[in-house]
């Protein structure tokens, strides 16, 4: 029997998959899980897969090449789309390229994610499956299923007596990562009532966060952070570090009404503590690195980077090319940036670099004021396109 492999979450609906697939399409189904963070038990996950009938189960710990090869790159763009920092839509392409890894290693003639139709995750799981694997198949149940409703798939489940997934019943879904999570909720469709607090896990409410306020130092080597507090250490202890102390202060909270790849606004709830600050940082490092035409530059490129990961174009050409400059200005933003967390802000306190464009000396010299021509003569010439608008809209 064929094989496919399948993105298993452990979430209902993946679970539901597994004897969808072979009941429907004769398959026997490889799952992978895929590790990013969180508290989850990967472990179990692997045998409630094999319990719901998969042929094997695949575990993958991807925290560090998660950092490596997608969120490092991201940060050193300072991408973003529509003030979101991307933590969703930076994980699925690793997820695609995990599965044409594994789906080339078991000899699979597809694969199968659990997007669903209102999702952007269909198009940026497609996109770049299609990329790196064209001749892989790539099954998408919610699009040909009968189980629309949620209660649809519960009895289901309970028809195949399937494990469902352990944990407290709640209104919220979260899809959690390094870089932060997404908060879902059918409540969330009124835009105008208030987030219940209960609903983050990340970060603690600014009010009641506490009183006295934090310093961390985050030191930055070519643009991606390398240490924490003066201490040098693997990217994923500083992103949990961080993460805490950043939501125990209430930073990088996100209420968004979001433009969707699909096509409608939504509305989105994020958590991104540490991106948060890491972002504060990097900006308040490039100010004193980088030159204004290349800040300026900068700028606009990271919405063009960031419009390339939300779109689910991370293998494209264009997004390769944009790597080339970000690589070429970022190997001299170099250095240490201190910040305050108190009541839900980050504030740069102190920056430092070696390859510092600031010089006091320059700043503060009062040579300027004993060349007065000089002075004139600039202004003069800078002033000279508008001088010559201005005859123009005189005629002459």
């Amino acid at each position: 029997m064929p094989k496919c492999v399948l993105a298993f979450s452990g979430s209902l609906d993946t679970l539901v998959m597994i004897p969808w697939l072979k009941e429907h399409r004769d398959l026997d189904v490889v799952t992978l899980s895929v590790n990013l963070g969180g508290e989850t038990d990967l472990e179990e996950l692997g045998e409630q897969a094999l319990l719901a009938g998969a042929v094997s189960a695949r575990i993958e710990d991807v925290r560090d090449a998660f950092f490596r090869d997608f969120i490092s790159p991201s940060l050193r763009a300072l991408a973003h789309y529509e003030s979101y920092l991307l933590a969703a839509a930076l994980a699925r392409p690793l997820i695609a390229r995990e599965l044409v890894r594994v789906a080339l290693e078991e000899g699979a003639s597809c694969v199968a994610h659990g997007s669903t139709l209102k999702g952007n995750d269909q198009v940026r799981f497609e996109s770049a499956i299609s990329t790196l694997a064209p001749k892989l198949n790539v099954i998408m149940p919610h699009r040909e299923w009968n189980l629309r409703t949620r209660d649809q798939r519960v009895k289901a489940a309970r028809l195949k007596r399937l494990r469902l997934p352990a944990g407290r019943q709640s209104d919220y879904k979260y899809d959690f990562n390094l870089w932060g999570q997404s908060i879902k909720c059918e409540a969330f469709a009124d835009p105008s009532k208030a987030i219940p607090e209960d609903a983050y896990t990340m970060t603690q409410n600014a009010v009641s966060a506490p009183n006295e306020p934090e310093q961390v130092q985050i030191e930055f080597l070519e643009g991606v952070p390398v240490g924490l507090d003066g201490r040098r250490m693997a990217p994923v202890q500083m992103l949990e570090d961080l993460n805490r102390a950043a939501g125990r202060h209430g930073i990088g909270r996100a209420d968004l009404i979001e433009d969707r790849l699909v096509g409608f606004k939504s509305h989105e709830v994020y958590e991104a503590p540490a991106a948060t600050v890491f972002y504060i940082a990097k900006r308040a490092l490039e100010s004193l690195t980088l030159s204004r035409e290349t800040l300026q530059v900068r700028e606009g490129l990271a919405v063009a980077y960031g419009r390339c990961v939300y779109n689910g174009q991370w293998f494209s050409d264009l997004r390769e090319a944009l790597d080339g400059f970000y690589n070429r200005i970022n190997q001299n933003v170099t250095g240490k940036v201190t910040l305050r967390l108190y009541k839900g802000n980050a504030t740069v306190v102190a920056r430092e670099s070696e390859f510092s464009l600031y010089s006091a000396e320059t700043a503060l010299s009062e040579s300027v004021e004993d060349s007065p021509a000089e002075s004139k003569g600039f202004s003069k010439l800078f002033t000279l396109p508008l001088t010559a608008e201005a005859r123009r809209k005189k005629g002459g």
